[in-house]
């Protein structure tokens, strides 16, 4: 799987979520998120891929520039119709093509921000990592939330995790 299927991967999971959540649920406060809601997470996982799409054109990507958008904190509908345009719009990406980062490493207004070379690909994959990352914050979020609710038992984990975890997908040395 290359870093584009994996985002079209990550992006199904994530509709297919978006599809069975209550917008009450969504939107609701929660204490195990000390009062930020399920929809929040959504809205920062998709955050990190606008914030890599709007830089295509310029060829500087600044994660620190989200739009935040609370339409999609609120509205699981929409927020779905959002993440499944982003799996039309990665088919058209070259997975080498050159970017650069903008890092972050300080709160501080005026630190320093140095420019890191990347590529489309590797920035992919931090976005897919990034949004696993929440996507297990979630599962615990909707335990809480709805507790009835049925979910995958690999969501939220890494594929490295599941393969090597007994009787694991791990492939067999030849």
């Amino acid at each position: 799987m290359d870093c584009k299927q994996g985002t079209i991967h990550i992006s199904q999971q994530i509709s297919n979520l978006l599809a069975i959540i209550s917008a009450d649920a969504y939107a609701r406060p929660l204490p195990v998120f000390n009062g930020s809601t399920i929809g929040q997470h959504f809205r920062h996982i998709f955050d990190f891929y606008d914030c890599l799409f709007r830089a295509l054109g310029g060829k500087e990507v600044d994660y620190a520039a989200r739009k935040r958008n609370a339409l999609i904190e609120e509205d699981p509908d929409y927020a779905r119709s959002l993440f499944i345009q982003l799996e039309e719009m990665v088919l058209g990406l070259d997975e080498e093509g050159a970017i650069r980062v903008r890092a972050d490493f300080s709160a501080h207004p005026e630190a320093y921000r140095p420019l890191v070379a990347s590529t489309i690909g590797r920035e992919l994959m931090f976005a897919y990592d990034h949004a696993l990352h929440h996507l297990a914050l979630i599962k615990i979020g909707l335990r809480e939330a709805l507790p009835g609710l049925y979910l995958d038992e690999h969501l939220g984990v890494a594929p490295s995790t599941l393969k090597h975890r007994p009787g694991g997908q791990a492939a067999k040395p030849s």
